[in-house]
């Protein structure tokens, strides 16, 4: 479990750096169950709206692993997100798939029934433990409370 932990966030890594190499102008899709635009590059920026799994997107400036964008649906809905979670490539279900978007999405980031089946061979693989974590959400206002009570340094706003 450790090990396919590890080698799953390095995946994701990869694909951050390589989504990080965008250019202003360019096209991108949200590879992202869902995308919070926010006001600027900071965690505790304010949310604009959010776009979906597969929404395209257009560059509109790269600031670090930061990426200014705006909806191609809706020219109002611009904001700020991590590169890590756009993709130059976008990847589209069949009509006829069972797949989530959540599959589909790690599809595209190249995880795929192979690779799968190189890891179960390895041991068995529990999901329901990452769905788990996964799962996990904190709200903003109270984790912001607990960096300032800690006098925790709460990073770019």
């Amino acid at each position: 479990m450790k090990r396919f932990f590890i080698v799953f966030c390095l995946v994701l890594f990869i694909t951050g750096l390589a989504a990080a190499q965008v250019r202003t102008g360019g096209t991108l899709f949200v590879s992202t169950n869902t995308l919070d635009l926010k006001t600027g590059t900071g965690f505790f920026a304010a949310n604009r709206g959010t776009l979906n799994y597969g929404d395209r997107v257009t560059v509109l400036q790269v600031n670090g692993r930061f990426v200014e964008i705006r909806s191609a649906e809706n020219a109002s809905l611009s904001g700020w997100a991590p590169s890590a979670n756009l993709s130059a490539r976008q990847v589209v279900g069949g009509t006829g798939s069972t797949a989530t978007a959540s599959e589909i999405a790690m599809a595209g980031k190249g995880f795929n029934q192979e690779l799968e089946a190189s890891y179960r061979a390895r041991g068995n693989l529990h999901y329901a433990e990452l769905d788990r974590i996964e799962a996990i959400t904190i709200n903003g206002a109270a984790l912001r409370q607990f960096l300032e009570e800690g006098r925790l340094r709460l990073g770019d706003n």
